[in-house]
Parts: structure tokens; C-alpha cells; sequence
């Protein structure tokens, strides 16, 4: 019965300690913010230097977005 309660308690709180982790309404990024993508620094060739691209960032380009 102990062993089986050791288990159940160490499958949820890992559970409990990801739902925390969620979308606080910021962006890592500044480049990912779709408001952002037409700043200098969010177009090449600028935000190649820095990775920031929003190809680099997302892994598409934001002409694919429609």
C-alpha cells in the first residue's frame, strides 16, 4: 500500500510542477511577437547577426503567416 502511494505521489507532482509553466502573455523574443516583425531589428539583415530572426526563432518566416 506505501509502495503504491510512493508511486501515484511521484507520477502527480511532476504534473503539478509543469502545469505551472504556462503562457504568462510575454514573448521570449521580441522578433516573436508578430507586432515586432516589421522593426529593424526583426529584419534581416540586422536580426541575422543576432539569431532573432523570426526564421531562426520560430523556424518559418513570417511571410508564410499569411
Amino acid at each position: 500500500m506505501k509502495t503504491k502511494l510512493l508511486l501515484l505521489s511521484l507520477a502527480v507532482l511532476p504534473l503539478g510542477a509543469l502545469s505551472s509553466c504556462g503562457y504568462d502573455g510575454h514573448f521570449r523574443y521580441s522578433c516573436q511577437d508578430p507586432e515586432n516583425w516589421e522593426n529593424e531589428e526583426c529584419v534581416p539583415p540586422k536580426c541575422k547577426v543576432t539569431g532573432t530572426c523570426t526564421s531562426d526563432i520560430l523556424g518559418w518566416n513570417q511571410e508564410d503567416a499569411g
